[in-house]
């Protein structure tokens, strides 16, 4: 990478969107043409970014190609729900056998009882589950349950947290779904103990990630969970851990590993072996009130919650690819890669780190340590991007706000390969890092 001392980081971005521009001819002219069918030729608004979006051809293991014909090795891993890699053989053979027997059955199914046990196994807070087709589903129906069970109207959401397309809290236009929000500070104890004993009568569920993925891979310190723990239980308040994500950092979620149990806890991503999914759980107590035995029992609908590909891909995703012993070995592997790219970072003595927990991780170009959404927003947004840029070219395949996620086929050469492309980055874009 040829790069001049003097050059300004708003020169360096134009000239990575140049160069990105003119390596990409099909996927800039597949994207034009998709804007006469979709607005901005886009129907997931995280894959969009500018100058235009790569499109993929195809993905096997650990590697995509797109349509121009560049191999990358897949850092993101689907924003966590490709933890098994492109087209497991396992996965592959599971849901072949299940297309056999039928897809849309229209009843039940052998597949789901199983399926809903090894879920139970796995999160033994989720003394029962159910299935729906996405995280955001999952996080809405929990709400909704938290809500009907306790009478109360109000929901405590944390400022940038994520639950889906309809529970966005970062800056920005959105269309929430609406509830009645009230905001807590992540990582701050007085502040948001004060909100939850403010409104206590009226607060139905406080509901967060206890480690933030979109966010920027945030951890939630141990005392300022144990807090919202304590005081939800002491005025009989839903505490819900969104683990749409983060149940991939360890066999037991993220929950097993911090020793607090939530009252729900929401699942989503991998877990469905890559087709959609999503599912809520918890005390029997609260769960037990969608049993359509009982009288007033609380509906929950949906055509594709048990259906069989993902009921069938999800077993074989818990049974033989992401084994406990696959868990424990992936988020050593991330954990690892963190340091070291920590490491390059202190080395250069570059304004930039990596936040995150086992195989997810993220990029912030900053000193500051991040301790919260607020700290994580004092990165540099340019040469974040150009990070972005950089990587890909090199062949990394990452999420244009930095975030990384391991998935099981990466080997070791390809983590040795993103470390030498993150020194190559820190190398040349030291005057831009300062």
């Amino acid at each position: 990478m040829t790069t001049t001392r003097n050059i300004t980081i708003e020169a360096a971005l134009d000239e990575a969107k140049q160069a990105y521009t003119d390596r990409n001819p099909a996927s800039l002219a597949h994207h034009q043409a998709a804007t006469g069918a979709m607005p901005g030729g886009n129907t997931r608004t995280v894959l969009y970014y500018d100058p235009f979006p790569i499109t993929f051809a195809r993905g096997a293991g650990a590697r995509l190609w797109d349509i121009d014909g560049h191999e990358y090795v897949d850092f993101l891993g689907e924003f966590t729900a490709g933890i098994a890699g492109h087209s497991h053989p396992a996965i592959r053979r599971a849901v072949e056998k299940a297309m056999d027997s039928g897809i849309s059955l229209g009843g039940h199914n052998t597949f789901e009882p199983r399926f809903a046990a090894l879920v139970q196994q796995r999160f033994p807070s989720m003394e029962l589950v159910r299935f729906t087709n996405s995280g955001t589903e999952a996080n809405m129906l929990a709400i909704s349950t938290a809500i009907a069970c306790t009478g109360r109207k109000k929901v405590l959401v944390f400022r940038n947290g994520y639950h889906g397309a309809v529970f966005m809290f970062s800056p920005g236009a959105n269309i929430n779904a609406p509830f009645d929000y009230i905001y807590g500070s992540y990582n701050d104890i007085a502040a948001t103990q004060a909100e939850i004993e403010a409104n206590a009568a009226d607060l139905a569920a406080v509901i967060l990630e206890p480690m933030l993925g979109g966010g920027g891979c945030i951890s939630a310190e141990l005392p300022f969970l144990q807090m919202l723990r304590d005081t939800t239980a002491k005025h009989g308040i839903v505490l819900i851990f969104d683990e749409v994500m983060t149940s991939r950092l360890s066999p037991g979620g993220l929950q097993a590993v911090l020793g607090i149990t939530p009252d729900l806890t929401t699942l989503g991503k991998y877990i469905g072996g890559g087709m959609s999914f999503g599912a809520f759980g918890g005390r029997a107590d609260l769960m037990a009130r969608f049993d359509p035995r009982s009288p007033n029992a609380l509906p929950h609908a949906g055509t594709f919650n048990n259906n069989v590909l993902t009921m069938s891909a999800g077993i074989a995703a818990l049974t033989e690819v992401y084994t406990p012993e696959a868990a424990n070995a992936l988020n050593a592997m991330g954990e690892d890669l963190r340091s070291r790219l920590n490491a390059v970072a202190e080395r250069h003595g570059v304004a930039m780190q990596f936040t995150g927990r086992g195989s997810m991780l993220a990029v912030h170009m900053t000193r500051t340590p991040i301790r919260s959404p607020a700290d994580a927003a004092k990165g540099n947004a340019k040469t974040r991007d150009l990070f972005f840029f950089d990587l890909q070219k090199a062949g990394n395949w990452i999420a244009r706000r930095g975030m990384m996620v391991l998935s099981l086929p990466l080997t070791p050469a390809d983590i040795d390969s993103l470390v030498d492309a993150v020194e190559e980055f820190a190398t040349s874009r030291a005057h831009l890092l300062q």
